[in-house]
């Protein structure tokens, strides 16, 4: 029955189908996993010990039982290590490993028994011995840590493992003690690839086993070197117009995918499927250079030297349909579309692999079409360039030929820097430079005789401090003289104005302290050069090496090692990268985020994040996950959605005053006024309603002076106040009050406004909102209550960042905290106001690598975190604490805290703290003690006996009548305050007494008096006599009370 359904039911066919391709797929990407997570057999032997002394070479030696044959770890042989002439940065020790090898550690140790070692070296690698490049790491040319003694080792692992034959070490500093003393060990293994050189002409074609070939997964991998700035790499491309292209532009790699287009009737138009991603730069340095493209339907995996962009196709299609072939070093000489001029590749690759098939290894067998090559090599055919990096304060003088009457010079050049000495000389009789300047190339010659002075002034080129390899040529004579950028001929620039040319003896390139312009004193030249030409003839530059001919200082010979801090981007978000030889920049216009890497949203995430800050209905961007992927976007924000929903809202109002009136008179201008919904100014105040321009007691007629509607209005010298519920949630909720009438001598006031207060939702259910989204916060500061800090160790030392406010954090308000770290600086932002930032050291670590769990709320050795966190975002992504909160003993989700439901508790005007493990009520303010403040503080009055307090400063208190003038004059002035609370409590038998009087130095005093009749008043009044006037005052306003 099962077999006649499936054979007649074409939908389960299909089904079975996918699910068996699904299985298939899923059994392939673990058997991947599992064959990945094999061990694999540790790069750990020893290279340098097995090596003959021959194998040793050094820029010089101190004597021959210093040789650099001796530099081998742990060994004592010769003086126990090696040891040059001179202890300076010009030394150097070189290792060749008679093959090509996979490095993973270095080791060093000092010369054995000796005050000679070296603390801090630097490591260069050559397949050749030419051609050198250091090693890099966390994006700068790495500096290694060496030895403090002769005899301990000190290794380090190689954060990327490198492969080469020959390693150099470059000494940086060394023994205070002593000289530069060296033993050292590589760790690592054998390696071996297959190799093709590509002579720009030939192109390797792999075709496929059948016509067509319709691909969902692709796997490329490749590594590469070349000197030149253009070719590509491999090409493939389909009828039905998809095609994958990987090429060199301008020293970057570019990959180019289509998975097809659709066409679509209007008004859809066609979904496009082009899609271009560049990565890399500088590439062009004759050095190898690793690439991994993985694709699985529209998902790209574009990886280069470790460093992987992910990215989405465009279009709407998961298969690649490639026909017939896939080439290698060059566009196909036949098929659609043509290159369109793309050169094709010149350089090596090794390592080439397509789904699974050994490309290079194909070739060797002869197994694919290599017969576009005029002479295919699996060797790798070396350059003979020899660059030259210049640093600060350096410079390279080569001799030229004296007293000739042509000046002839050509050199290539790269740099980041906009302005720099490129080239000067010293003619017989004048000067020549030749500079570059806001990006450009200009000359100066300056030249004179007997008769008279000549000047000429050439510039070409724009953009030239991009890094790329720009070609300079000038070419100088009699009446002449033509300057060429990047060999166009069609723009060089000409001059025939008078000249004369009498050559000197030396050229100075990078940088010479010389009376040239006044632009090039102060500005060397950064970067490198290469292919000089001086005289016409190129430049012996390994005699100079060798210190035969010419000079330099501060310069690396045979190297380019110039950096590119602009790749990978650290510019997040589309901001652009800018860079200069020592750091980069980021320009963050128009991108929506902010910071040294434009990593911060300008935006608030949510519209109640807007709401908050004071802002009404309106069109807003947000951006939710801050610096996260997701970019901003525009919503439309209504702030008002509570009241509007809600079935009642209310909010309390209330004025307290002293001559200082609220609304004057119906027909008057109102003193104070508020502003609600819509920035509307209404003149009504809480228990009345829209248009009727009164208070509460004006609507019920019991206000105090009859003549008002409202109590305030009065401008009574006595407390009054005017209070009561806004409920026309049209109108709410409050947002702004204005108070006009306090600027009167004797005049004030007391303002209160209540939180929002909604329920009933008229569309869905009833229940109580609250429109005030801030909850309990509660912060724990023992020592610093105002304080927040960020620290952090990447390598380079502990760095800590602390903000102070203005006011104790532990106020039970929300703050917000924004910590960021990036490779340019560490920022700490508290509540939007205080800020503090510390700049990234240019050389050092940047990675932040963290492999413990992220605990919120506390840490080990620390006391934990007292209050209430919300909103918590690491890199954009938001952490579900509630849900954490669940499981997490002691922490508990939301925000109540033991006061919110135990604070009742504290009586009598205690004062409920929290604390880690329950509550606290606080009695400092009340006349009670004990836990809960109900515990009575007092004591037995005898008759005739009272306790009297003197607020006034001790110095104060305690001084003499000689010193009572004086005293006057340091007493502060007092607070005129606008309210008195006192709150005792008595027994007694005795009637009338005086239980309590307070009086001041303004005059003013408070009495409580219990009467004869055993009821207790309040008797105030204001005193204006003084000396003996003031005591008949006082004694006849206490008979009053009393009697």
């Amino acid at each position: 029955m099962f077999l006649f359904f499936l054979l007649f039911s074409p939908h389960l066919l299909y089904i079975l189908v996918c699910l068996l391709a699904s299985y298939l797929y899923l059994s392939l990407i673990y058997l991947r996993l599992h064959i990945h997570s094999l061990p694999t057999v540790k790069c750990d032997e020893t290279l340098a010990f097995p090596l003959p002394h021959t194998a040793f070479t050094s820029s010089s030696v101190f004597s021959n039982g210093y040789a650099p044959g001796y530099a081998k770890l742990n060994r004592r042989g010769g003086a126990g290590g090696w040891s040059p002439l001179d202890s300076d940065h010009y030394q150097w020790l070189q290792v060749d490993l008679g093959s090509r090898k996979q490095v993973s550690a270095i080791a060093t140790q000092g010369r054995y028994s000796s005050s000679d070692w070296t603390t801090r070296y630097r490591l260069l690698y050559s397949d050749t011995g030419r051609n050198w490049k250091p090693y890099h790491q966390d994006g700068n040319i790495w500096a290694f840590s060496g030895n403090s003694n002769s005899e301990s080792v000190v290794r380090h692992e190689l954060q990327q493992g490198i492969v080469a034959r020959f390693l150099r070490l470059i000494p940086l500093a060394w023994s205070e003690e002593g000289r530069i003393g060296l033993r050292i060990e590589i760790y690592g293994c054998s390696y071996w690839a297959d190799v093709i050189n590509f002579d720009g002409q030939g192109v390797i074609s792999y075709r496929f086993k059948v016509k067509k070939m319709k691909i969902i997964k692709d796997v490329i991998a490749l590594r590469f070197k070349t000197s030149e700035s253009e070719g590509v790499i491999l090409h493939g491309e389909g009828q039905q117009g998809d095609y994958i292209t990987l090429e060199l532009r301008k020293a970057k790699l570019l990959l180019q995918i289509n998975l097809g287009k659709k066409e679509h009737k209007l008004p859809y138009g066609s979904i496009l499927g082009h899609t271009s991603v560049t990565t890399g730069s500088l590439l062009d340095d004759n050095h190898w250079h690793s690439v991994v493209i993985e694709r699985y339907r529209r998902n790209v995996n574009f990886t280069l030297d470790r460093h992987t962009q992910h990215f989405r196709t465009n279009g709407e299609f998961d298969y690649l349909d490639l026909d017939y072939e896939l080439t290698f070093g060059g566009m196909p000489y036949s098929g659609k579309p043509v290159g369109g001029g793309r050169k094709n590749f010149k350089g090596c690759m090794e390592s080439i692999n397509y789904n699974g098939d050994n490309i290079t290894d194909l070739a060797r067998r002869k197994k694919l079409d290599t017969s576009s090559f005029r002479n295919l090599s699996f060797s790798c055919v070396e350059t003979h360039t020899f660059p030259v990096f210049f640093n600060a304060s350096s410079f390279l003088q080569l001799p030229g030929r004296a007293s000739h009457n042509m000046v002839s010079v050509g050199f290539q050049f790269r740099t980041w820097n906009p302005d720099g000495l490129l080239l000067f000389s010293n003619l017989d009789e004048g000067t020549l430079e030749i500079s570059l300047l806001d990006g450009k190339i200009v000359v100066y010659i300056n030249t004179s005789n007997a008769a008279r002075n000549y000047q000429v002034d050439l510039s070409s080129g724009s953009g030239l401090n991009d890094g790329q390899w720009h070609a300079v040529r000038l070419v100088a004579k009699e009446n002449f003289a033509m300057l060429t950028v990047d060999g166009e001929e069609t723009s060089a620039v000409r001059s025939t104005s008078p000249l004369s040319i009498n050559t000197g003896r030396t050229y100075h390139l990078g940088g010479k302290q010389c009376p040239c312009s006044v632009f090039s004193i102060y500005h060397t030249f950064q970067g490198c050069m290469q292919a000089i030409l001086v005289d016409d003839q190129p430049a012996d530059l390994h005699a100079v090496e060798k210190g035969t001919v010419g000079a330099f200082e501060n310069v690396s010979l045979d190297m380019c090692a110039i950096i590119d801090r602009c790749m990978p981007n650290h510019c997040e978000h589309g901001g652009r990268c800018k860079q200069t030889w020592e750091s980069f920049s980021c320009t963050c216009d128009g991108t929506g985020y902010s910071g040294a890497t434009c990593h911060t949203s300008v935006y608030e995430p949510s519209c109640e994040a807007y709401k908050h800050i004071g802002k009404s209905s309106d069109s807003y961007w947000i951006d939710p996950d801050g610096s996260g992927p997701l970019g901003p976007f525009k919503v439309n924000c209504n702030m008002t959605a509570i009241t509007t929903s809600a079935e009642y809202c209310e909010q309390q109002i209330a004025y307290s005053c002293r001559m200082s009136r609220l609304l004057n008179t119906p027909d008057g201008t109102p003193f104070t006024w508020w502003v609600g919904r819509g920035s509307e100014k209404h003149l009504y105040w809480g228990g009345s309603g829209p248009g009727i321009k009164k208070c509460a007691c004006g609507i019920d007629r019991n206000c105090t002076d009859p003549k008002y509607d409202c109590n305030c209005d009065a401008d009574s010298r006595q407390w009054r106040e005017d209070s009561g519920l806004l409920v026309y949630k049209e109108h709410l909720p409050v947002s702004q009050v204005a108070v006009g009438d306090t600027n009167r001598p004797g005049s004030e006031a007391k303002l209160t406004v209540g939180p929002l207060r909604c329920h009933g939702d008229m569309l869905h259910f009833s229940q109580v909102l609250k429109g005030d989204l801030y909850r309990c916060f509660c912060l724990c500061f023992p020592s610093a209550p105002e304080t927040v800090s960020f620290s952090f160790d990447v390598g380079n030392g502990p760095v800590d960042l602390t903000v102070h406010s203005a006011a104790p954090l532990n106020d039970d308000q929300w703050h917000q905290v924004m910590a960021e770290r990036n490779v340019k600086e560490a920022v700490l932002l508290l509540d939007q106001t205080y800020r503090t930032s510390r700049p990234a050291p240019a050389q050092g670590h940047t990675r932040l690598e963290l492999f413990s769990q992220l605990y919120v709320g506390a840490a080990g050795g620390q006391r934990g975190f007292l209050g209430c966190i919300r909103a918590l975002r690491m890199n954009g992504i938001t952490l579900d604490l509630e849900e954490r909160a669940k499981v997490t003993p002691g922490v508990e989700p939301g925000c109540q805290g033991h006061c919110t439901s135990f604070g009742m508790y504290c009586r009598n005007g205690g004062k409920c703290m929290e604390r880690y493990n329950g509550y606290l009520c606080d009695c400092t303010a009340t006349a009670y003690d004990g836990p809960f403040c109900t515990r009575d503080v007092g004591g037995f009055f005898e008759a005739g006996t009272l306790v009297k307090y003197n607020f006034l400063p001790e110095v104060v208190a305690g001084a003499s009548k000689d010193s009572k003038a004086l005293t006057k004059q340091l007493t502060p002035h007092e607070v005129n305050l606008t309210k008195e609370e006192l709150a005792f409590s008595f027994s007694t038998s005795s009637a009338p007494a005086v239980l309590v009087y307070i009086s001041s130095k303004t005059q003013d005093y408070m009495a409580v008096v219990l009467k004869q009749n055993g009821k207790s008043c309040t008797g105030m009044s204001i005193l204006v006599f003084i000396s003996k006037i003031l005591l008949n005052s006082y004694t006849e306003s206490l008979k009053k009370i009393l009697i």
